[in-house]
């Protein structure tokens, strides 16, 4: 039981969301542009949609949408990994799936810092892909070392934030001034540095062996390298960017557009090129690309069953497109998406019967008070309209989709072929503890709200 004088985890996590937003948006204009964009877009679907504001509106997912964010920070060393995971437990987020992108070519692998229960979601859906990066991919040795004394020497934590962290583990908790205070100074990890720490000769070497090892070892801190806003018609806005001085990049990530959205769509614009002050160019400056902006659209977490046809299809399309999917090719892409993924069932009816994603169950008005209602079966109580279902959302990353957003902004001359290197043991390691498995939390979920239901019921 939380101490009484202790803001809970969860308004810290939405304070701090927000406090990132507004920071973020200081730091790099377009992303203001893109959040009024993800708004208009926003309320003229719900105004021209009534069936998607009824849904939002009864699972309550409408009061999270503007809130909605997710961010994706890059470390370097285990022990910034593992400081960086308890300052998340601060704010009521544990690390949730393991994500390998080596065979992306892209030397990091991955966990995503959110919360596990359906009413800390409500509350704040804050999300942080968080990868550590894979030094032991570095074949030129010599570079390697220089990256490790590179890492071994930065702080990315201020000292106020390490204190608070350990008050907060000690004591059980914050109080409102040491939460206002945590918010403040956990910021300052997130915070874009326009000095680099690597002269621009090591820069460039660091840069040649992979843009994203640049990234996150030639500087202070792992600035905050995209924040994402959720979107209810992602096709409206990547159709609409241009208009807005924004140039997307070349296709969707995820599925196929669809009547009943399924895990996770995604777009985004192209790298910033950003001054950069190296150590030896006081006076000159160098440049570096790595933040963007990125906007998704969130659809029904699906079953283990259900991600096995996800992924068969996505890589039926993307075997017969025979490239990665791009500029010159995607028109094509999407054509052999769309018909590979009507394989896909694309009513809510359809997903469930086939148990291809999960769902949450509410009483409707007909099953409240109604008498002698928990004999029948859940079946027989969803045919006679005393339940209703709507799918779950999924609030998790996909592989594939996260290595594609990396490389679209990364350049094509920075898919380096690292192989099969997947090393969960090791990332757990450096984590400090194991990552939780997220389709066991949508069961959960689901179990639950089945429970509640027949609670509920007469």
């Amino acid at each position: 039981m939380s101490h009484p004088s202790f803001v809970s985890p969860d308004l810290i996590r939405q304070r701090f969301s927000k406090a990132m937003s507004d920071m973020y948006r200081e730091e790099v204009p377009l992303y203001g542009a893109l959040m009024e964009l993800v708004e208009q877009t926003n309320r003229h679907v719900l105004e021209s949609d009534p069936q998607i504001a009824r849904q939002l509106n009864s699972t309550g997912e409408i009061q999270r949408l503007d809130l909605e964010r997710h961010g994706a920070i890059r470390v370097g060393t285990a022990a910034e990994l593992a400081t960086l995971a308890r300052l998340f437990a601060v704010m009521g987020m544990q690390p949730v799936g393991y994500y390998d992108l080596t065979p992306a070519g892209v030397p990091v692998h991955s966990t995503a810092f959110r919360a596990v229960h359906e009413a800390a979601l409500q509350v704040s859906p804050f999300r942080v892909f968080t990868s550590l990066l894979r030094l032991e991919l570095i074949e030129d040795l010599e570079l390697r070392a220089f990256a490790q004394s590179v890492l071994d020497k930065r702080s990315i934590f201020t000292p106020k934030a390490l204190n608070l962290i350990d008050r907060a583990e000690t004591e059980g908790g914050l109080t409102e001034p040491e939460a206002q205070d945590f918010v403040e100074q956990a910021l300052e990890t997130f915070r874009w540095h326009h000095s680099a720490t690597v002269t621009a000769e090591q820069y460039q070497k660091l840069s040649a062996q992979h843009r994203l090892i640049a990234d996150v070892v030639a500087f202070k801190g792992p600035h905050i390298n995209h924040l994402t806003p959720r979107t209810l018609d992602i096709d409206i806005v990547q159709a609409q960017m241009p208009a807005h001085g924004i140039t997307p990049k070349a296709v969707i990530e995820g599925p196929p557009r669809r009547q009943c959205p399924i895990l996770l769509r995604q777009t985004s614009f192209k790298a910033l090129d950003e001054p950069v002050a190296f150590t030896d160019q006081a006076e000159t400056r160098g440049s570096h690309s790595a933040r963007f902006g990125e906007i998704e659209q969130r659809g029904a977490a699906l079953t283990p069953k259900g991600r096995a046809l996800y992924d068969r299809l996505l890589n039926a399309a993307r075997d017969e497109l025979g490239d990665f999917p791009n500029e010159g090719n995607a028109a094509r892409y999407n054509a052999l998406m769309t018909q590979h993924f009507s394989e896909f069932p694309d009513t809510v009816e359809g997903m469930r019967l086939q148990e291809l994603a999960y769902f949450r169950y509410f009483v409707t008005e007909k099953g409240v008070g109604a008498p002698a209602l928990k004999s029948l079966s859940l079946e027989d109580l969803l045919s006679d309209g005393y339940l209703r279902v709507e799918p779950l959302v999924y609030e998790d990353f996909l592989p594939v989709s996260a290595a594609g957003i990396f490389q679209s902004n990364l350049g094509d001359a920075a898919q380096t072929h690292y192989g099969e290197h997947s090393n969960r043991q090791a990332f757990e390691q450096a984590l400090g503890r194991s990552t939780i498995d997220e389709l066991g939390l949508y069961a959960e979920t689901q179990r639950r709200s089945i429970e509640e239901c027949f609670a509920t019921l007469r």
